[in-house]
């Protein structure tokens, strides 16, 4: 058994803006991690870098311009490892839905449960990033 973590919810941007911001590391570092390093084509490395010793490592596994953003991490920590994130979008009334997974979690533990609440602060700050061009330091997320 896996267990995955799921956030949906809108962006008031369009779904080539909200690509940018989930792919485009100039971007990802307003929200997410210190430094980022990546290119969003299929195969490519990103390097997230949080601060030592979290210098983390995913591969792209999907990346369509405007529909979907897919990475299976390769090198971050034990629970980490085996899990693969991801950001599926369509297109809604009010600018673009944001379906977000992070998948193959090996057990149900205290780090599964601080991630989910992790990504949920981090996302709420990319949906304040892109529609409101809000950077929160990175000393103060999640």
């Amino acid at each position: 058994m896996s267990y995955t973590i799921h956030h949906n919810f809108v962006i008031e941007k369009s779904l080539q803006e909200v690509f940018e911001g989930i792919s485009n590391p100039d971007h990802l570092i307003n929200w997410w991690p210190l430094t980022c390093k990546g290119t969003p084509l299929i195969g490519e490395e990103y390097n997230f870098f949080f601060g030592e010793p979290h210098n983390w490592f995913g591969r792209v596994v999907e990346s369509k311009p405007a529909e979907s953003f897919h990475i299976k991490m390769t090198r971050s920590d034990p629970d980490w490892d085996p899990t693969t994130f991801g950001f599926d979008l369509k297109s809604h009334d009010k600018g673009t839905k944001v379906a977000f997974w992070h998948k193959d979690w090996p057990t149900s533990n205290d780090h599964y449960k601080h991630s989910s609440f992790c990504w949920a602060l981090l996302l709420k700050g990319l949906k304040d990033y892109l529609e409101k061009g809000v950077v929160i330091p990175f000393e103060d997320r999640a």
